[in-house]
């Protein structure tokens, strides 16, 4: 399939690490991860360890992870996936942000290596049920397959109320950087926003500890369930190679 130059130019592998680095991606053909009626290309490789910086160059050119693999989106007919971030510090929550911030005043904060335990399987297990009701997706692949990585520095943040797991966030860190991975709740507890209450805590994680970056994933303009994520502001888009404030 062909993708001419300004495409080309907007998907290759950051310069920086290039260094016969292309020769590890491929591109796969797959059904829209998002629903959408059109196929989707995956440009995709398992370029073995990266140092904090070739990561961060990575996430900055709009890859993301899943398990060994580094992608990003190359649908020819698409670019409604696009690459959110924010800066920590320049944050300004909006008056509900502040009201789920207050209202989770009894929830802690735990920062840990990535767990494969059965408390959290059985959370993860609960949440995949609620969101895929079909059943096909299982706690223990979700781990195995798009958690667990050699790639970069990979970790879990566990909220609690209590002895009673709320939620886990799935994070790739480093001193400049963190990457929001994926996060599973306690369905039952869907009224703390346990998704708003994430995104802050990670903001003031990194705002802590001076890391410059926060990057959330991609956001799909008209997927609902993607909307929240533009409700942090400011924050930057990436459109054409270029990352755009949002004020």
């Amino acid at each position: 399939m062909h993708l001419n130059q300004r495409e080309r130019a907007h998907h290759d592998v950051p310069l920086g690490i290039a260094g016969g680095m292309e020769r590890f991606f491929v591109n796969v053909v797959a059904e829209c991860p998002y629903g959408l009626d059109q196929t989707a290309i995956y440009h995709q490789g398992v370029p073995g360890r990266l140092d904090e910086q070739s990561m961060g160059e990575f996430l900055a050119y709009g890859y993301r992870r899943n398990g060994n693999c580094i992608y990003n989106m190359r649908c020819p007919q698409c670019s409604l996936c696009v690459p959110i971030r924010l800066r920590p510090k320049r944050l300004r929550p909006n008056r509900n942000q502040r009201r789920v911030w207050r209202k989770n005043q009894d929830v802690t904060v735990e920062v840990a290596p990535l767990t494969m335990s059965r408390e959290n399987l059985n959370l993860l297990q609960r949440f995949l049920s609620k969101r895929f009701p079909a059943g096909r997706s299982l706690a223990e692949s979700y781990y195995s397959g798009f958690f667990i990585t050699s790639i970069s520095r990979c970790f879990e943040i566990r909220y609690r109320i209590d002895d009673r797991l709320l939620g886990v966030a799935v994070v790739d860190g480093s001193p400049s950087w963190l990457n929001a991975v994926y996060f599973y709740f306690d369905p039952e507890l869907g009224w703390r926003s346990p998704g708003t209450l994430n995104i802050l805590t990670l903001n003031h994680f990194c705002t802590s500890r001076n890391i410059e970056h926060l990057y959330l994933g991609y956001w799909i303009k008209d997927l609902a369930g993607m909307h929240y994520k533009t409700s942090f502001r400011p924050h930057e888009l990436l459109r054409d190679g270029t990352w755009h404030d949002q004020p």
